[in-house]
């Protein structure tokens, strides 16, 4: 039987997998982290967990490899997915839907043959939720989806991937009876950040719809971990802590992202104007308090 306290977190070579790691060791967690060879990550085992801890346990787990998945995930009580991208197609393009969509299939099905899984969470994008026809509509929150062919139609292969995994996912899990949560997440600020992330794809129009938002690393972990751990939780979360809606904030997510030699932001990001939030990430931060409270009170 498997240990309650026993989770497996894939892909754990990326920014949000590793942290996640080190996050639910610290918390007593027994951790099976599952990792494929990816090229802009890091050189070795060693370097992406320089201490050692008797609660890690390391895997090689190919998400287009079912069997290396099921090992991975044996005696796991609960998943933790973050998608990377493979080696040999590191390129969000019109072909990455296909691939990221199939992994999530393949890792659903998994779990779905993992009697000893209780819970999985998915991590998705804000980007599976804000790109359609009616751009300058009502809030959108946990209940809106992408339109397929509004990404099809302006090359948002991000978001088209994105939405199609985490659609492909959702009917898997719903046909397989999968206790399943989506933590959708804004742009990931971390220090490697650059002008060709491909979640910046039409950051001029995100910005002026006020729905551009990112999230710190710590804080879309954190949210991992309390949408897990609470058994409350259900459904989809938009996760970001900040939202650009000024030029000011423009500028300063634009001087980050671009080099030193070409200092001047988009122009469509000068004008002075404050674009209205039109995005709610209520549904998480009502769920967080409650968790937080919670965590007080049991320490």
């Amino acid at each position: 039987m498997a240990s309650s306290r026993t989770v497996c977190v894939m892909d754990a070579s990326g920014h949000l997998g590793s942290a996640l790691v080190h996050l639910l060791l610290h918390r007593g967690y027994t951790v099976h982290a599952a990792l494929q060879p990816h090229p802009n990550g890091f050189q070795s085992v060693e370097e992406l967990f320089p201490c050692s801890n008797k609660n890690l346990k390391i895997f090689d787990a190919d998400p287009f490899d079912y069997h290396s998945i099921t090992a991975a995930l044996k005696g796991c009580c609960g998943l933790f997915y973050c998608f990377e991208p493979p080696s040999d197609h590191s390129t969000y393009d019109e072909f990455m839907a296909e691939i990221e969509a199939r992994a999530a299939h393949n890792v659903l099905e998994a779990c779905a043959q993992t009697d000893t899984i209780e819970k999985v969470v998915f991590t998705s994008s804000v980007t599976a939720v804000i790109w359609n026809e009616s751009r300058t509509g009502s809030d959108l929150d946990e209940k809106n989806w992408t339109d397929i062919n509004f990404c099809k139609k302006f090359k948002l292969w991000h978001a088209l991937s994105k939405t199609l995994a985490e659609k492909s996912a959702w009917a898997l899990a719903m046909d397989r009876g999968i206790n399943m949560v989506t933590i959708n997440g804004g742009l990931l600020m971390t220090p490697d950040l650059t002008i060709t992330n491909p979640y910046l794809k039409g950051a001029a129009e995100m910005y002026e719809d006020g729905v551009f938002v990112t999230v710190d690393l710590r804080f879309i972990a954190d949210a991992h971990i309390c949408v897990f751990e609470d058994v409350s939780s259900y459904g989809r979360y938009l996760c970001f802590n900040h939202v650009i809606s000024c030029s000011h904030d423009a500028d300063k997510l634009a001087q980050m992202l671009l080099p030193s030699s070409d200092p001047s932001p988009p122009q469509s990001w000068e004008k002075a104007r404050i674009f209205q939030q039109r995005i709610s990430n209520k549904k998480l931060n009502n769920l967080m308090m409650e968790f937080e409270n919670d965590q007080l009170l049991s320490n």
